[in-house]
């Protein structure tokens, strides 16, 4: 080997460990940086023969920065409910701008979980990359098409309302009251006979807002009751008074007092109840602007005490419960380990709103880097596989946290002492093969 090569070999040293340098450099920089993985400078020898074949004492190094995008960082709480880790395999899916949701083009890979809500209510992370998500629709289905992803704005609800659709009685009517003499469906509502027991509970309608139905009994006969239920709210609600009472029907009880059997009467039918379970339609006018509403009333189950029962103590409603909400408003938002984006109200109602979709890759460590601690696809690394979290190898979502960088600053720290050590070794090699090239050239004058 000349001293010539001798030479280069020392360069190639100087540059190789000047490359390590930068790697260690970056990684130290960014020990701070959410999601960050760790590169290392890889060396091997670079023969100086064309042939690959020649002695290795021609032998000069190069070096080669690597990802190690594989290798899980340590999952960290964080104080907003939109800080997310991915425990497991997997990248969020981000984009450079809300518009360019749906492009495969535009879509960026990360693990840099710190999203907030921008102005507009986008979510987006401290590198300014969009979370994309699928948006769910109104029974929170994901869309057929998985390459239909928006950005996730939690703005897009300023509120909720639920309209009562279960309602639920638990009363007793008392054994010993004595029959009413005659009944006809509606005389209670109409005044011509007095019930003997009665109650107003409050369901919601489709805005939001709080309705009041009455329920009123009278005995009819030995084991035998009546009861109408009303809307007392303003009768041009339902058309008129004239529309009341808005259901009717008969119940009979068991001789221990339990209930043997209900029969709905409304608009003049006759139907029997197979499970304690009634029908009322409530018949909003156009001019209220409410939308139709069916209410399924729950008297207890046949034959046993756990709704309405005649037993002979005081006449008395021991509960009702109601489902639906008054309106809420939009009180903050929640993401599961399924990646289901919640949005929560004041009311106490909740809907699913978006899922969030998980990238996974044959080669992730084939990803190629871009500015915000993102990545893009490439051949190296395959094409995207978009998966839901927790399935087809794709990681668990963790809310209210963050993925710490895996760089350890000991190890940075020794490979900086290491990488100096090696580029003061390599200037030595230039030195001494320098000065031995002056010794040649001295020998020929």
């Amino acid at each position: 080997m000349s001293l010539y090569g001798a030479l280069m070999i020392g360069v190639s040293g100087l540059d190789a460990n000047s490359q390590a340098l930068s790697v260690a450099s970056s990684n130290i920089a960014n020990v701070n940086t959410v999601g960050y993985k760790t590169s290392s400078a890889n060396f091997s020898t670079l023969l100086a023969s064309a042939m690959g074949s020649g002695d290795v004492s021609n032998a000069g190094v190069q070096s080669k920065a690597s990802q190690n995008i594989t290798t899980q960082g340590t999952i960290q709480t964080a104080s907003s409910p939109t800080d997310l880790a991915i425990s497991g395999n997997g990248f969020f899916v981000v984009s450079t701008t809300p518009a360019a949701a749906g492009s495969v083009n535009s879509q960026y890979y990360t693990r840099a979980g710190d999203f907030n809500p921008d102005e507009s209510g986008n979510l987006v992370n401290s590198a300014g990359n969009y979370l994309m998500g699928w948006p769910l629709d109104s029974t929170g289905n994901v869309p057929t098409n998985r390459t239909d992803m928006t950005a996730v704005n939690i703005n897009n609800l300023s509120g909720k309302a639920e309209a009562t659709t279960k309602m639920t009685l638990q009363a007793n009517l008392q054994a010993s009251t004595t029959p009413v003499g005659a009944y006809t469906v509606g005389d209670m509502e109409a005044g011509t006979v007095t019930p003997q027991f009665q109650r107003t509970i409050n369901i919601y309608d489709s805005q939001g807002g709080s309705q009041p139905l009455q329920i009123s009994y009278v005995k009819t006969g030995a084991n035998a009751w009546s009861y109408e239920v009303s809307y007392q709210g303003n009768a041009a609600n339902i058309g008129g008074a004239s529309n009341n009472p808005i259901a009717t029907g008969d119940m009979t009880f068991n001789s221990d007092g339990t209930l043997a059997g209900i029969t709905d009467t409304t608009g003049g039918s006759s139907t029997a109840s197979a499970d304690g379970t009634v029908g009322i339609t409530i018949p909003w006018d156009a001019s209220s602007g409410l939308q139709s509403q069916a209410i399924t009333l729950n008297m207890g189950t046949l034959n046993t005490s756990n709704g309405v029962t005649q037993f002979d103590s005081p006449s008395s409603l021991s509960s009702s419960t109601v489902d639906g909400s008054l309106f809420g408003s939009l009180s903050g938002v929640t993401v599961d380990s399924s990646g289901y984006v919640t949005a929560n109200f004041s009311s106490g109602l909740s809907q699913k709103i978006y899922k969030l979709p998980i990238a996974t890759f044959s080669n992730p460590n084939g990803l190629t880097a871009v500015s915000g601690n993102a990545y893009q696809a490439s051949n190296a690394s395959g094409v995207a596989t978009i998966n839901e979290a927790g399935t087809g190898g794709a990681g668990a979502i963790a809310s209210s946290s963050l993925e710490a960088s895996t760089v350890d600053l000991a190890t940075e720290f020794t490979n900086l002492i290491t990488t100096q050590r090696a580029y003061q070794a390599s200037t030595r090699i230039v030195t001494t093969a320098s000065d031995m090239l002056d010794q040649l050239l001295q020998m020929s004058h």
